[in-house]
Order: C-alpha cells, then structure tokens, then sequence
C-alpha cells in the first residue's frame, strides 16, 4: 500500500558502539527517506565513533574500530544530516526507545537543535507488538486456534503452555533458521535438548542475564557502567563493586554467580577479598 503523506517520513536506523543512550555513540546510520509524492531519497554513512566499539555490538554489526577509523565523526556530518532529515517525520524498528534518543544525544554533542515535538514518531515495532501481542492467551489462539479460558489460572496456563509446544512442534517441523552468523538450522525438533538450546540465551552466565559471556567466553557485565567488561577484572580493579552488587538488590543467584567468579579469581591469586 502507498503511504499517504503530508510531508516526508524518514525511516532510519542506526548502527551503535553499544546499548547506552547516555555514553554510546553512532557507527553507522542509514536513512529512506519517503516523500510525499512516492518518489525516496537515500542516505548511509559509516560515522568514527571516537569511542572502542563494544565486543558485543560487534557481534552484531560487525563494524569493528579498524573499519570506521578514517570516517567523519558525528560533529563532522552533523549540519549535513540535519539537512537531509529537514522536515521530515521518523520511523524505525524499536526507534521510540532507542535510535531516536540516541541521535538526539549525537545532535547535542554537536550543538545542534533536532526538535522532535514538532515531528511524528512511527514505531514500527510497536505496532508489531501491540497487534501481535506476545501473550500466552495470544500464543494458544495463534497455535492451537482455541480460545484461552480461566487465564491467569496456574492449571489452565500450564495446560496450555503443553499444548503450544506440541503444536509448534508440529508447525515447524523441518523449518529452517537462520541464526545472526548466518547458520542455518531446523532447531525446532522433538527434542528436549534441542529445544533447550534454541530457546534458552546460551550467552546468560546467571539466569536473568546480569552476566553474560563475550565472543571470547569470558564472563561480562551486561548491564551499568561496567557493561560488556570483564566481571573478574573489575573485580580485581575495583573490589567494592562486588560488595556493592552483593549488597544491592540483585537475585540471590545472581550473587553465587558473582561470588563464583570472584573465588575464581583469589584462587588464582589476582583476586582479593578487600
């Protein structure tokens, strides 16, 4: 269906050194912008942080520092993609909470005003989300095509939870996967085990996902001021953020995690208890 547009709506999405607004910082930007008249217009750009790109984003982008190291910074191109943005509206995938402040906190660095009160945001994710909604009652309708009844009773979800898998098992059966290093796999078998592995965040190091491993294998804090660094060597550099974690309001498996790894660490002899 052609859009119907007042004035143009720029689709855009960026590439990032990592996942904080406040301190990470734009490799790559790519926009479509969409005109009123059904004609587009196209910009892309690969941006020098001035910042190490996270292991992490790097598993994702794979854009590394070596790549982006002769590229115009963000206060480089800024008036330029000012320009190119105009008028526009924006949208993206998950850019409400993400792409858009983080470009605004780029423009502010470059003392440049983007003001977005004036401009329409379209999320396409969230419209994704809000008429797919990702419930259980949604999941039992969408598989099994029955209607949930007595939700939210702990029988009837379990009950219902059983028959989705077995239904999945049935729908996917001999459907490919393409995981992000371009692997392709038929993952959804019956079996328990391959279940486990396509379903469970093989990367988690604690169940919540606090602590995760890097492409190295190496324990990282995937949250705060620490994110994508080594658990065992913060905890060598700054031994109270340990006793901060452990007195803060973490799961308790968390904290065994935790202290695993910084038993790990004084047996090893680079490791101390204060």
């Amino acid at each position: 269906m052609k859009l119907k547009l007042s004035r143009p709506l720029a689709f855009f999405d960026l590439e990032t050194t990592g996942l904080q607004i406040a301190t990470d910082r734009i490799v790559e930007i790519g926009i479509i912008k969409a005109m009123p008249d059904g004609s587009i217009e196209k910009y892309a750009q690969r941006i020098n942080p001035t910042i190490p790109i996270s292991d992490e984003s790097y598993s994702i982008h794979g854009i590394s520092d070596e790549d982006i190291k002769d590229m115009p910074t963000f206060a480089d191109i800024a008036n330029e993609l000012n320009n190119f943005f105009g008028n526009s509206d924006l949208a993206g995938y998950n850019s409400n909470k993400f792409d858009i402040p983080l470009l605004i906190e780029e423009f502010i660095r470059a003392d440049i005003e983007f003001d977005v009160k004036k401009r329409r945001l379209v999320d396409v994710q969230n419209i994704f989300h809000k008429m797919e909604p990702r419930t259980l009652k949604a999941a039992y309708k969408f598989y099994c095509n029955k209607s949930l009844e007595n939700a939210h009773s702990a029988e009837a979800d379990t009950m219902a939870t059983y028959e989705i898998l077995k239904s999945q098992l049935d729908i996917y059966e001999d459907t490919e996967y393409t995981d992000k290093e371009g692997k392709v796999t038929k993952p959804v078998t019956n079996d328990v085990q391959e279940l486990h592995n396509f379903s469970y965040n093989l990367r988690n190091v604690d169940l919540v996902g606090h602590i995760v491993f890097n492409n190295k294998k190496v324990e990282v804090f995937n949250f705060g001021k620490h994110k994508s660094k080594s658990v065992e060597e913060i905890f060598r550099k700054e031994p109270s953020y340990y006793d901060w974690m452990m007195k803060a309001n973490f799961p308790l498996s968390t904290k065994k995690v935790l202290t695993a790894i910084k038993l790990r660490g004084f047996n090893k002899g680079s490791l101390n208890f204060g």
